[in-house]
């Protein structure tokens, strides 16, 4: 099982694949996977998102860390898990994280309050998807959590592009999840030249985020 507290915290980038063709998505995950994100969640409002996964994980093989995400039902979080998913991601609580626990994989869970904080904690999440992070304040938001949830790991998702990543990550986020704008249209058949340098551009902004 992926320790994925551990590559939270080490990798401090999760890069979400969202896209309207299965080649090219695929072709997105193995283009970021080998310009260095270690952390990639391909979304099940994806099409044929299953199959993306599975022949992501063929591709990549067993030790590279692949995630399913908007994982809403138990049906989702055991499809997941087929297609050979090793953590999952929620946007919200739900049967979703009870399940995904049952099948022992670690859960990043969508939260957007304290209250929903301290429930997702209590149903064995590995750590927090602060979600959407820009309607909730940013990283303002991330700082004033910081001091009721010290020790939680938390993530914030939704409109979170390079400066909001560095902002995120001074404000003491651990990681940031990135949609399109680190995938930006490759995952419908854009340019993957493109996505390269948006790869990078992120990579090094991370990188060069204080801890």
């Amino acid at each position: 099982m992926v320790d994925l507290k551990a590559a939270l915290a080490t990798h401090r980038l999760l890069a979400i694949v969202r896209g309207g063709d299965a080649d090219a998505s695929l072709s997105t995950v193995l283009t970021l996977a080998e310009e260095g994100v270690e952390l990639i969640e391909v979304s099940l409002t994806g099409a044929d998102a299953l199959t993306v996964i599975a022949r992501a994980r063929a591709a990549l093989g067993d030790a590279r860390p692949l995630g399913a995400g908007t994982v809403l039902t138990a049906d989702d979080a055991r499809a997941a898990r087929d297609a050979g998913a090793d953590f999952v991601v929620t946007p919200a609580l739900g049967e979703a994280v009870n399940t995904a626990r049952e099948l022992e994989l670690p859960v990043l869970a969508g939260a957007f309050t304290p209250t929903e904080m301290v429930t997702a904690r209590s149903l064995g999440a590995a750590a927090l998807k602060i979600f959407p992070a820009e309607q909730a304040g940013g990283p303002a938001y991330v700082k004033a959590l910081r001091g009721p949830f010290p020790h939680e790991l938390l993530v914030p998702v939704g409109g979170v592009d390079e400066e909001a990543a560095r902002a995120h990550l001074a404000a003491g986020a651990t990681a940031v999840g990135v949609g399109s704008p680190l995938a930006g249209d490759a995952a419908d058949g854009g340019s993957l030249a493109a996505l390269r340098t948006r790869a990078k551009a992120f990579t090094a902004a991370v990188g060069e985020a204080g801890r």
